[in-house]
């Protein structure tokens, strides 16, 4: 800012001097003096008004150049000063510098306590915007053990200061223990698999009250959810085909349930049949049936295609063996088991087939006898045993009797 000299409009003086007796007006010169204390006078006002550009003459000389000297020395620094308050309100307050302090070369005594004061007043707003930032960025980063300071040099925050300071800490601390509580029900509940916990955060309010009930709900139906799920497999291992999943639940939960449910609708109509047909064919003799369960594939498919094999092979092994016992008692004779069977089925097939070869071969010898009608010893494969020695020996006492046989002997075995 340019300096610009103190300058006054002067006023001349009138001197009333006697000339011949006759009084005459004489106009004097203005007074040094009277202007110099004029120019000192205007660059106060200035001063006073906050003009810190005013500046006394440097020519005079003694002791008002002395004075003049000093007094432009005490506006200069109060210039100087001015101009870093002006300074510092733009990079600190408005650029967020907040390093940034007040540096007057030279200032001494008052000035330099100024400077001191002021760059102390900076210190101490800045210290608890820094003091913030660090413990928000250690929360940001996720460490919530930090904490701001209630002391400064040894001295208790006090104001403002004190209060901020409590906010922040308050925060930090329900912040740390809704981490605790929620990282606690997570473990419990998805971790060790122990349902019903909730978080439990005392005193908050507003988002983290909200936060904490969003929680709770949110454990609350994964342990209904798993609580269902748990009791309708548990009826399914139980042999309870009557029990489903009944929850309200939406998304993969829901895709879930539908899995669950359907599973069961698949067991109960495939044991329903697989009852179904081994009653008929078990209990009420029904050969023929077979187990339908609609929409089933892969192991239930399998599952119901065995049991529909089995089934058919129960089936046609009870039916071959009934027609070849039947046609035995209408006494036809040429008819044998012929199904493919296996383990005990497959030694009651060789014994019927056996029986019907023996069956087979003592009519045969017993028409040939009857036929030849002369006394013969009928031949045939395990003579001696049973209803065909005894038919033999009925068949000799006849013909020693004299008897004519007709056949009527095998009536008696």
């Amino acid at each position: 800012m340019a300096t610009s000299p103190i300058s006054r409009p002067e006023k001349s003086s009138v001197a009333l001097e006697p000339s011949n007796g006759e009084s005459t007006a004489v106009i004097a010169g203005p007074n040094p003096a009277e202007l110099r204390s004029r120019q000192v006078l205007g660059a106060l006002v200035a001063f006073r008004d906050g003009d810190f550009s005013v500046r006394l003459p440097t020519e005079w000389m003694g002791t008002d150049g002395r004075i003049a000297e000093a007094f432009n020395q005490a506006i200069a620094h109060e210039e100087r000063i001015s101009h870093e308050v002006e300074r510092l309100s733009v990079t600190v307050g408005k650029e967020g510098r907040l390093k940034q302090r007040m540096s007057v070369p030279g200032a001494i005594g008052g000035w330099a306590q100024k400077v001191d004061s002021i760059n102390t007043l900076l210190d101490d707003l800045v210290r608890p915007t820094t003091e913030v930032a660090r413990t928000i960025g250690a929360v940001a980063k996720g460490d919530l053990l930090q904490s701001m300071e209630l002391e400064v040099d040894g001295s208790l925050l006090k104001g403002e200061f004190l209060r901020s300071a409590k906010l922040v800490n308050t925060m930090i601390e329900q912040l740390s223990v809704f981490t605790s509580e929620v990282t606690r029900v997570a473990r419990e509940v998805g971790t060790e698999g122990k349902l019903g916990g909730k978080a439990q955060v005392k005193g908050v309010s507003g988002v983290w009250k909200d936060l904490t009930e969003s929680v709770n709900q949110m454990a609350g139906n994964l342990t209904a959810q798993v609580r269902n799920i748990a009791d309708v497999t548990i009826a399914v291992a139980n042999g309870d085909l009557s029990r489903k999943i009944t929850l309200d639940v939406r998304g993969e939960n829901l895709q879930l349930k539908e899995a669950i449910n359907n599973m069961v609708d698949q067991l109960r109509s495939f044991a329903s049949e697989v009852t179904r047909v081994a009653r008929e064919v078990g209990t009420d003799g029904k050969l023929g049936g077979q187990a339908r369960v609609l929409g089933v594939g892969g192991t239930w498919n399998d599952l119901t295609e065995n049991v529909n094999s089995m089934a058919n092979n129960l089936t046609a092994q009870v039916r071959n063996i009934a027609e070849v016992t039947t046609a035995v008692a209408s006494g036809d004779l040429s008819r044998k088991i012929t199904v493919d069977v296996e383990g005990e089925f497959l030694q009651l097939k060789n014994t019927v087939n056996s029986m019907v070869d023996k069956l087979n071969a003592f009519a045969s010898e017993v028409t040939r006898v009857a036929r030849e009608g002369h006394r013969g010893q009928a031949r045939r494969p395990g003579a001696g045993a049973g209803c065909g020695r005894h038919l033999e020996r009925s068949h000799r006492k006849r013909q020693l009797d004299g008897k004519q046989s007709d056949g009527s002997g095998a009536q008696h075995c």
